[in-house]
């Protein structure tokens, strides 16, 4: 008697397939990784979160800083000092350019006053005084932040590579356990690992884009505050802008 051999087909249960692959993921990752791991994650994403909330506010203080910087032509078309002054106050929402104005007249008036050191100075040594402490208290506002930003920018992908090495570390210290190298079992693990780097950059590009367009805006601002603050000061000094 013969007997016909079945040809046996292939298992194609896909459980079963699923089974032998390993997990992969976020969320894996996650699951496997330990205390400090999760702890340079949440240092990242405190990061990320911090300075997409200064970008977004200063860029729309910068927006309005440069909208409010065309009035300062239309502050010397006003007929007098109290009306350029106060088309200039409604113009500057964020008040960058209109507290010069108000400070040098009142310093302008201060010094006609007796019984007071301001008396004692020559009117325009007090007008330029006034601007200088102006000038200064607004570079300080516009500068305000960008330590962060620029802390960011240049800390963030170091914390990631941090994340992605202790990874690596534990990968390897799972394959030394195991006493076998196996592509599958490697491999996971470290392109997971390398997320944290990836995460990292990620947090650290917006930064750095942020810090160097808010450096030149406020750079431009303050250029067009020294140029307004010559010419009020030789406004008041002498009743005439420069260059009249």
């Amino acid at each position: 008697m013969r007997f016909r051999r079945k040809n046996r087909r292939p298992d194609l249960n896909p459980l079963a397939t699923s089974a032998s692959a390993p997990a992969t993921g976020l969320a894996h990752y996650w699951s496997q990784t330990d205390a400090i791991s999760h702890a340079v994650a949440i240092v990242l994403l405190l990061m990320s979160v911090v300075s997409w909330l200064y970008i977004l506010s200063k860029s729309w203080s910068a927006f309005r800083i440069r909208r409010s910087a065309g009035a300062l032509e239309a502050f010397w078309q006003a007929p007098t000092l109290p009306d350029a002054i106060a088309l200039l106050g409604v113009a500057d929402a964020e008040q960058v350019y209109a507290p010069l104005a108000v400070q040098s007249a009142q310093a302008a008036t201060l010094s006609l006053q007796e019984g007071s050191l301001n008396a004692a100075s020559e009117r325009g040594e007090l007008i330029t005084r006034t601007l200088r402490r102006e000038i200064n208290r607004v570079s300080s506002r516009l500068e305000s932040g960008l330590t962060l930003l620029a802390s960011v920018g240049a800390t963030a992908p170091f914390v990631g590579l941090l994340g992605t090495v202790w990874g690596i570390y534990h990968a390897l210290n799972a394959v030394a356990a195991s006493g076998t190298v196996q592509i599958d079992r490697v491999a996971g693990p470290v392109g997971e690992a390398l997320i944290m780097t990836a995460f990292g950059l990620t947090v650290a590009i917006p930064a750095v884009l942020a810090y160097n367009a808010f450096t030149r805006v406020n750079r431009v601002t303050l250029a067009e505050l020294d140029a307004f603050a010559h010419d009020l000061h030789a406004y008041l000094t002498t009743g005439a802008r420069v260059g009249e």
